[in-house]
């Protein structure tokens, strides 16, 4: 491989203080002697792997891919599969369980440190987990072996899923409508791997841009996506809609609490921003939300005020107690929600 593509990239500016190695995206992987993959996130961090392993393989066909368990490791493995082949064929040695290390990989792992096989890159995946490997973790991060790294934090504010599932989209040069972002990324709130591979499905599959409604035909069934379909239309008065909708999810298996969840969610969002002249950009900054946050909030606003608002905050407390315990008939704790907030009912009702 010539020496400027086994440079490293350029530091990012979300490096991290007590690194002085190169910080780089996972969407945009490069190779270098030493690839720290660190953090929780493991789609993020196969998509990086399997991209370093695409860079080189595009460089030459002939990449010999080799991988080790570093808390199973048997002495000696790391040099034997980085060392020089008689035909001189470039070598990706990809290591897990960093986290997890034996004392003999951590012992031939600083030693390799210093002196790096020519044409060889490894690759270290620690998940963050443990403190065990820090002495190796801190080499690599001070300088020693040519490193790079690739930090995947976890993914867990629905902010970050958004950010996440909007980044798969661009990638591609696909355009998303942000309402059906939105869709999507609640349709599965609690699984990124199956949020990354709805993302690429819809990639694959629809040849325009992605609407609403392809993102209701594709994924309509899920239990969030139902959960903020009664949400919006409960909240935007559509009481009819909003009957409709919540028996629907209620018949697909939904249970109350994540529908009340989604109701209170977007209640609390709309306080949050209600009564403020503000520009989207600069309240979403203040508030740690996203423009199109904060922009739905306001239009969501329609036709409330100060009283009805706390009314409907009240109701949803009532309610997320009744659905986790405090009533018998949680179902009927959720109806009463639809009706309180669709119908600007008096709290009581």
């Amino acid at each position: 491989m010539p020496p400027a593509a086994r440079r490293p990239a350029a530091r990012g500016a979300g490096a991290r203080s007590a690194s002085v190695i190169p910080q780089i995206s996972w969407r945009a992987p490069q190779p270098a002697p030493i690839v720290l993959v660190s953090g929780p996130e493991d789609v993020c961090a196969e998509r990086a792997i399997a991209g370093i392993r695409d860079f080189l393989r595009a460089e030459d066909a002939s990449l010999e891919v080799s991988d080790l368990r570093a808390d199973d490791y048997t002495s000696g493995s790391l040099l034997t599969l980085t060392s020089p082949s008689l035909f001189g064929e470039p070598r990706l040695v990809r290591v897990g369980g960093v986290e997890k290390c034996s004392d003999a990989f951590l012992t031939e792992a600083l030693s390799y440190l210093e002196n790096p096989q020519e044409g060889a890159t490894v690759v270290l995946r620690h998940t963050g987990a443990s403190v065990r490997g820090k002495k190796l973790l801190d080499a690599i991060r001070s300088g020693t072996g040519g490193g790079v790294e690739i930090a995947c934090p976890a993914v867990k504010r629905d902010s970050d899923r958004f950010d996440f599932a909007a980044g798969e989209f661009q990638a591609a040069h696909k355009k998303i409508a942000p309402v059906a972002l939105r869709a999507l990324v609640g349709a599965f709130a609690d699984d990124l791997t199956e949020l990354a591979a709805a993302c690429q499905q819809l990639i694959a599959d629809v040849p325009g841009d992605i609407s609403e409604q392809v993102v209701e035909r594709y994924y309509g069934g899920r239990v969030e996506t139902s959960a903020f379909t009664v949400a919006d239309t409960a909240i935007a008065g559509r009481y009819g809609d909003a009957l409709v909708a919540l028996r629907h999810a209620l018949a697909s298996g939904a249970d109350p609490v994540p529908l009340v969840a989604a109701i209170a969610s977007k209640l609390r969002t709309m306080a949050r921003v209600a009564g403020i002249r503000e520009s989207s950009a600069s309240l979403a900054a203040r508030l740690g939300m996203k423009d199109w946050q904060v922009d739905r909030a306001r239009r969501d606003l329609t036709g409330w005020n100060e009283t009805s608002l706390g009314m409907a905050i009240q109701a949803a407390a009532r309610a997320d107690a009744e659905v986790k315990g405090a009533s018998r008939d949680p179902i009927f704790a959720v109806e009463r929600l639809v009706t309180v907030i669709a119908t600007r009912a008096p709290f009581g009702a």
